[in-house]
């Protein structure tokens, strides 16, 4: 429509321009191409003047003239004291059909008519009335009007055309273009941006396409690189872990051994063993923190229970330390068969979920889901809690999940909806 607009006010401004021209020039030509019919009339007149001045019986050559000229229409005889007939409006016919009033009025037609008067000695019996003809030269006029018209109009036409076709070619490129660039801002760079319509359009989805493929080198450079990171991440806790376990849960377990022994020997001899009691009061707790440390380095069981069976052992330590909370959770069974890593992932994300609850959310109830959809894995856990200001940036539980997420090529959301906040994650699930 931006191109067709100003082609039809082109096209009225060209008609408007027609019309103005006809109306400024067409009476001036039409009364120059009428003037040898008033010279033609001038010269009757003279000449049958000159005659009845020469005649015995002017009467009988004036009637005689007036019968040989009979009804013609360029010149005419018309006897004194008869009454002039009112002109009628200008009727043109032509091969074309009759050219419109509305035209005739716009070329406001001259006053061509004169009359020259005819004597017989001093008395004047007559006039000689010159009444051209300008039916062809309307006609004319006409048909250059209907020339332009109809060239004007056809140019438009095909102007219209090609105007469409090559603005939908350059509209249908950009679009194209416009959609490989949000495909390409949303993380797709394998579906490439065809290279149509006009040279400069076509290089530019090139060099968007050459972009896709360095971005999409890169996001699997930085993907590969993130799963080396948690898997390194995931190693160190490993080590930790067993050192942990192996050196200073025998360490804990001899001293409780040997505080146990010494509450026994105090309870024989009758003597308070509180102070035993205290050190073995510390030995638990040490223990505890050391399990608690543990789980937090590396869940061991999921590789002996399962994921199913880590994850409702990680609930049952969050219902023991939170009094009151209600638990929900719904846990797909098959994804027990998932590698390692996802494994791993799924169950860090839902022990920082878990622990963001307990710590921050003063919540009555939460609900944790983990399920298998189609070629992904969804995990969500919800809380009726107190939510996080809007403003509010990720700290480092949330930076440790988000940045799993993404090794494995997944989606993380972290929102307030409907007075619960959600954590939600959907990973790809391979094989």
């Amino acid at each position: 429509m931006r191109l067709v607009l100003p082609l039809g006010t082109m096209f009225v401004a060209a008609l408007l321009l027609g019309a103005i021209s006809l109306r400024l020039f067409a009476p001036a030509q039409l009364m120059e191409e009428s003037e040898p019919a008033l010279r033609s009339a001038r010269a009757v007149a003279e000449a049958l003047n000159s005659a009845l001045l020469s005649s015995n019986n002017p009467q009988q050559t004036l009637d005689a003239f007036a019968q040989a000229l009979g009804t013609s229409e360029g010149i005419r005889f018309r006897r004194s004291g008869s009454e002039m007939s009112t002109p009628s409006p200008v009727e043109v016919r032509t091969p074309l059909g009759r050219v419109p009033h509305w035209f005739v009025d716009l070329l406001g037609l001259p006053e061509t008519g004169a009359s020259f008067p005819v004597r017989i000695g001093a008395t004047q019996v007559g006039d000689i009335v010159s009444a051209p003809d300008l039916s062809a030269d309307i006609y004319e006029k006409w048909v250059g009007f209907l020339a332009l018209v109809s060239s004007v109009s056809v140019l438009m036409l095909v102007t219209g055309t090609i105007a469409y076709l090559t603005a939908g070619t350059v509209v249908d490129a950009l679009r194209r273009l416009g959609e490989g660039l949000t495909r390409m801002r949303s993380g797709d760079y394998e579906h490439l941006i065809a290279a149509s319509g006009p040279p400069e359009i076509r290089r530019s989805a090139e060099e968007a396409n050459e972009l896709a493929r360095t971005l999409s080198q890169l996001s699997q450079d930085n993907r590969s690189l993130l799963r080396k990171i948690v898997s390194l991440q995931d190693d160190e806790r490993r080590d930790i872990a067993r050192d942990l376990h192996d050196e200073l849960g025998p360490l804990l377990f001899g001293i409780r051994a040997n505080a146990v022994a010494l509450q026994d020997g105090a309870a024989q001899d009758g003597k308070p063993g509180a102070s035993v009691e205290a050190m073995l009061s510390s030995v638990e707790a040490l223990q505890f923190a050391n399990r608690r440390i543990l789980d937090r380095l590396r869940p061991l069981h999921i590789s002996e229970l399962g994921l199913e069976k880590s994850v409702q052992t990680l609930l049952q330590y969050a219902r023991s330390q939170a009094a009151g909370l209600r638990l929900t959770l719904r846990i797909d069974p098959r994804l027990n068969d998932v590698d390692g890593l996802l494994s791993q992932t799924i169950y860090r994300v839902i022990q920082e979920g878990v622990t963001n609850v307990l710590r921050h959310a003063n919540a009555s109830a939460m609900s944790v889901a983990a399920a298998i959809e189609g070629r992904h894995v969804l995990v969500e856990i919800s809380d009726d809690g107190v939510g996080f200001p809007s403003n509010q940036r990720f700290g480092r539980g949330l930076t440790g999940m988000h940045e799993r997420v993404r090794a494995l090529s997944g989606t993380f959301e972290f929102k307030r909806e409907n007075g619960r906040t959600y954590v939600r994650c959907r990973l790809p699930a391979g094989e």
